[in-house]
């Protein structure tokens, strides 16, 4: 992925549409508490298996909260994923993203549902819904990319290669694309 960053800054959030900053405050077992925290949407993910390459499908893409923090990572490995921001169901909302960040079309029932799990609880805590779907050339309607101003890249991780690619420490990824890839170790291959 070739990123150019330039005039990173950070700025304070007052109008905003996808994060809000909120403090709070509790009493817990007796004492008065206080925690800094974003309420946010909640997200699917997806783990796409590619039967004629037997390979996942990632995305990549310039995640600026990872920047911020590590400017050595100009791009995050991921699930296709995306937040829940309309009232459809998951599986639809699913769908929807693996058309636009990759360009598949995936029909309905391909799409399994994992389970779903927390993400950045001391922050955020986001459920996020996790699934699976097996996709073939067939299936492939555009390039994807995403949409609107998302630059989104696409990379196929050869399953044989899923082991070192989790730990190697130069790539950013999730924990949610690290447990996928074992649910599928454990789940599908060679089922």
């Amino acid at each position: 992925m070739n990123n150019k960053i330039e005039n990173f800054k950070t700025d304070e959030l007052t109008d905003t549409k996808f994060v809000h900053p909120v403090k709070i405050t509790y009493t817990q077992n007796g004492k008065n508490k206080a925690w800094e925290a974003v309420k946010s949407f909640d997200s699917v993910a997806v783990l796409l298996y590619h039967e004629e390459k037997n390979s996942f499908l990632l995305v990549k893409q310039f995640r600026p909260p990872v920047y911020l923090n590590d400017t050595s990572k100009l791009c995050t490995y991921e699930l296709c994923a995306g937040i829940v921001d309309k009232e459809k169901p998951l599986e639809v909302i699913v769908k929807e993203e693996i058309d636009e960040e990759c360009g598949y079309k995936v029909p309905l029932e391909n799409i399994e549902k994992i389970t779903s799990f927390y993400t950045n609880v001391g922050v955020s805590g986001g459920c996020q819904s996790l699934y699976y779907a097996s996709i073939n050339e067939s299936m492939k309607v555009h390039k994807g990319g995403g949409i609107h101003d998302e630059e989104i890249e696409t990379m196929f991780l050869p399953v044989s290669s899923f082991r070192d690619f989790i730990y190697d420490e130069n790539k950013a990824k999730t924990p949610g694309l690290m447990f996928s890839f074992f649910w599928f170790m454990d789940n599908k291959l060679d089922k």
